[in-house]
Formats: structure tokens, sequence, C-alpha cells
């Protein structure tokens, strides 16, 4: 906050400091073997990125997978982006200890620095970006990578033919719990608001936007994760 920023209200700080651990305790509960996601992207990472290596992390809001990483390697470095300057404080709060390794910038990967990095990670981030983007995305990961740099990638993926779709839908919304009065609105909500693709769809961009190497690390019931290497 600079002088000329107002103060701000009453309260602020605290309620910032609630939606924070909120949003901590909601992937957890909703991504199958979170705990596992995030140790096995640190593993693969770790295969070829160096001990003071640079990551790139796309969907940064939130913080987790930056926090996760930086606990596993005390050396890397993160820049992160996300469009979202809430959910980038929220992060700010969720590093914490971290935050002076990690540099977080309000936009998408298109305005994110150059690099070349040594890795690069996105997790539970593709699932919102529409069809139409979703190769520019990948692409845009790939050319701010070193050459053979990994690439871990985790989201909502599953077969889009109906019945198979529905099914998989009511699946992931009964995983994440809540209010049964609700399901039917959640289900339309993921229906509506989510860019979901096949997993075959998912593995061939990856491909298209030049990753060689792509396989399947992780599935957790609507969740998948692929690596892959610039």
């Amino acid at each position: 906050m600079t002088q000329d920023d107002p103060p701000p209200p009453p309260g602020a700080e605290a309620f910032k400091a609630d939606h924070a651990r909120a949003y901590a305790e909601g992937p957890p509960r909703q991504v199958p073997g979170f705990a596992g996601l995030h140790r096995m992207t640190s593993l693969l990472l770790a295969e070829r990125v160096p001990e003071e290596g640079r990551l790139l992390v796309v969907g940064a809001g939130g913080g987790l997978e930056i926090r996760a990483l930086a606990e596993d390697h005390p050396r890397w470095s993160f820049d992160g982006v996300d469009p979202s300057a809430e959910m980038l404080e929220t992060a700010e709060r969720i590093i914490g200890p971290h935050l002076a390794r990690a540099r977080l910038r309000r936009g998408y990967v298109e305005d994110a620095p150059e690099g070349p990095f040594d890795g690069a990670v996105c997790l539970l981030t593709l699932h919102f970006v529409p069809q139409d983007q979703r190769l520019t995305t990948l692409r845009e990961i790939r050319r701010r990578l070193k050459p053979g740099a990994p690439f871990v990638v985790a989201h909502v993926s599953f077969p889009q033919d109906e019945p198979e779709r529905s099914l998989w839908i009511a699946r992931h919304v009964a995983f994440a719990g809540g209010d049964p009065a609700r399901a039917a609105e959640a289900r339309r909500a993921i229906a509506s608001r989510l860019c979901v693709l096949s997993p075959e769809e998912d593995e061939a961009l990856l491909r298209a936007a030049g990753f060689s190497g792509v396989a399947l690390f992780y599935a957790g019931l609507s969740f998948r994760g692929w690596m892959g290497y610039a």
C-alpha cells in the first residue's frame, strides 16, 4: 500500500485472512488425492529442474502449489500469473514465509515474463480456459521454457459424449460434497462454466503445442494430470 492509498476498512485484513483459510480448505476436499498431486508434481519437476531452478506457475491465484513446491525445494523461485487480484492476495497469504521467492503478476500467460524457465506448472486452471484459447495458452507456456524443461498440468478432463458426460459431472459434484438440495444447480454450473475436454483431446493439444514425452501421471475421478517436455 502506498501513501496515496486509502486505509483498508475495519476488519478488511481479518476478512482476507479468513478467505485465505477458507480457500486453502477447498481444493483438498474437492480434488481426489490433492496432496498426492502436489507431491507427484514436485517429484516430476525435480527430475530436470536444477537446485536453483526458476518455475513458471500459470493460474497461481491461491498459492497452494507454490507453497507446496517451495517447501520441497528451498532454492527454487517462482513467477506466477493469475487474472484475479483477489486470488493473488490470497496466494500471498498462503505462500507466507516463502513469498520472497515468488513474483506474482496479475494477468494471463501472455503477461508472464519471457523466461526462459526451468519448468512450468498449471494445476486446476485449464478447465477455465475456453477451448479456442487452449492451444494458444499451451504454446505460450512452452515457448517460455528452456529446451527439455518439464511441464506438469492437471485439470478436469472426462469423456464428452453423452450419457458419459452427464455421469462424470454428477460424480464430480458428488465428490465435492455440499448441500444435496443444490446438487442439480451445481451440475448445471459445471456444465456451463467449465471448458472440459476429453482426455484424448487434452493429450492431443499438448502434443500440438509442441510438448514431447506427454504421459498421464494422475487420474482422480474427474481430474487428469499429464507431464511433458518443451
